[in-house]
């Protein structure tokens, strides 16, 4: 376990273009294989795999992932679906939905999934039999991009600092971990831009501020 300082593309949003659960980590196409190792060593995963989703590199908010399952957007392209199953070996569905970034409405870890209310219910039953996990729709801090706004593993969740208690307490709840508020990357608080977890690591902005990381360690336990 540990928390680790990255950037990539001379960026500190590493959570738009990567994203990792207990096994594999997926990164663009290009993507340099020097900074996959790193990413790789620092979560403990064994597993690389380099694609596209939707024709784009923003994979982080074009997918929901956790160990047992892939959500991506229902404009991804056939061949990424394969790349998909056959590098995960998860259920890997299209979302049927018009929105696209995806990433940034749904939040899940291996015990649930928290999905924006814009979905307005229509996908709830695909995402909870793609993911495996009960699903619960809900807004944090006012605002609708639920993914955006909870970053999850299967040892803690960091959430919005706008979020009230309620919403703190449903959202441990449904994903039976810790919760507690931080922002990233020197105050950002949107989280899901600046981090890059699964239940081993913890990677954060290159720009996250020393209190941050250590509110981070602790929510992670990394």
């Amino acid at each position: 376990m540990g928390i680790y300082r990255y950037g990539v593309y001379k960026s500190p949003n590493l959570g738009l273009f990567a994203k990792a659960n207990d096994r594999i980590i997926i990164v663009p196409f290009g993507f340099a294989k020097t900074k996959t190792a790193k990413l790789m060593e620092y979560l403990g995963v064994k597993e690389e795999l380099y694609t596209s989703v939707a024709n784009t590199r923003l994979i982080g908010p074009m997918t929901a992932m956790n160990n047992k399952g892939v959500l991506v957007p229902s404009i991804a392209t056939d061949e990424e679906i394969i790349v998909l199953k056959q590098a995960t070996g998860l259920n890997v569905d299209r979302l049927n939905s018009k929105f696209t970034a995806i990433g940034n409405l749904i939040s899940t870890n291996d015990n649930g999934a928290l999905v924006s209310p814009i979905f307005k219910g229509e996908v709830d039953d695909q995402i909870r039999d793609a993911l495996g996990v009960p699903v619960h729709s809900m807004t944090v801090g006012g605002f609708i991009q639920t993914g955006s706004m909870v970053v999850a593993t299967n040892t803690g969740a960091a959430v919005h600092p706008k979020a009230t208690e309620d919403e703190i307490k449903v959202i441990s709840e449904i994903l039976q971990v810790q919760v507690e508020p931080v922002t990233v990357n020197g105050g950002i608080p949107f989280l899901s831009s600046g981090i890059l977890a699964n239940s081993k690591s913890v990677i954060v902005g290159s720009l996250t501020s020393g209190p941050e990381l250590i509110m981070l360690s602790r929510i992670f336990k990394a």
